[in-house]
């Protein structure tokens, strides 16, 4: 089963969650992280962190952020190149992710943000399919 951890501003992440044990139950792997004004990103990290490592039985973990570029979103983009089968997706709702609840069970993370990306609309984007659009820089010359 694939671990989510919803982060946002605020009490986007809380909300999210306690709408989703509402509607499914209490749900194994998914964890909450709300940042709030004046919390530091050092912060804000070790409690993604934290999150990663608790919601992730080996099968992969979704970071669900409300905003592309934003401090969660930025925070857990780093997190994410230092652990396998780590996925980042952005400006989710919570109809979306009631939509997609059974999919943690069926997909890779991979497939997960591929799908979510195509049915989600078009505020919905990935941390890849953002590198895909930029990527890194790469030097042409070898010295």
């Amino acid at each position: 089963m694939l671990g989510w951890v919803i982060a946002g501003h605020d009490y986007y992440a809380q909300d999210m969650l306690d709408a989703i044990e509402k509607r499914f139950g209490p749900q194994p792997q998914c964890y909450a992280v709300n940042f709030w004004q004046g919390l530091s990103t050092n912060m804000l990290s070790r409690m993604l962190c934290d999150a990663l490592y608790k919601c992730d039985s080996g099968d992969g973990v979704i970071f669900l952020t409300d905003k592309t570029g934003a401090a969660p979103y930025r925070t857990a983009a780093q997190l994410s190149h230092t652990h396998s089968h780590c996925e980042v997706i952005s400006g989710v709702t919570l109809p979306l992710l009631c939509a997609f609840h059974d999919q943690r069970e069926e997909l890779t993370s991979e497939a997960f943000r591929q799908l979510i990306v195509e049915q989600g609309g078009p505020e919905v984007t990935s941390l890849w399919h953002q590198q895909q659009k930029n990527p890194p820089f790469q030097l042409r010359h070898h010295y």
